[in-house]
Parts: C-alpha cells; structure tokens; sequence
C-alpha cells in the first residue's frame, strides 16, 4: 500500500524536528566541553576557530587521539597514533593575530 503525501511529509516534519533537537544537544555538548578548554576567553575569527575544529576532528576520524592529562591518559590514545596539539588560539598550522 502506498502511503499519501500527506502522510510522508508529516514524518518529514517529525524527522526533521528529531534532526533540530539532536543538533542542539549536540552543540550543548561540544559548547560545554569548549567552554570548560578556555575557548570562550580566546578572541579569535570565527572561520579560524572552525578550521581548527574541523582538523581536530579528521584527527579523531583517522584514530589520533590525544592523550589527555592525568590518570588513565594512555588508556585514551591509540596504539601508534600520531598526536600533535593545537596550540590555543591558533588554528591549525595558521599563522594568526587574535
């Protein structure tokens, strides 16, 4: 039985209400993890900021994790990851005047 198109476009709706509040929570998260870095203190471009959140994030993509400091830290790098930090305020390998 075919469904009307009424009824596919309210699950659109549903869909893309359920896609909102998954993107919300989401940029909770990574804004509460931001904040508690120091990010919110660092006067920075927007498009530098973001250049250096995306190459963090192919770093993650490819499995170079980095070790964070305290107990347990290697527990969290993988085995022959290649780990080089972003120094603060600067995106990645950008020369900036923040």
């Amino acid at each position: 039985m075919k469904k009307h198109s009424s009824k596919i476009r309210d699950e659109i709706a549903k869909l893309q209400e359920q896609l909102r509040t998954a993107e919300t929570r989401e940029a909770e998260r990574i804004g509460r993890i931001a904040l508690k870095a120091g990010l919110g203190e660092i006067e920075t471009d927007e498009n530098e900021l973001q250049a250096a959140f995306e190459h963090l994030a192919e770093r993650f993509r490819r499995g170079e994790v980095v070790p964070t400091e305290g107990k347990g830290a290697n527990e969290h790098s993988r085995k022959g990851a290649q780990a080089t930090p972003v120094a603060s305020g600067t995106a990645a390998g950008g020369d900036s005047e923040a």
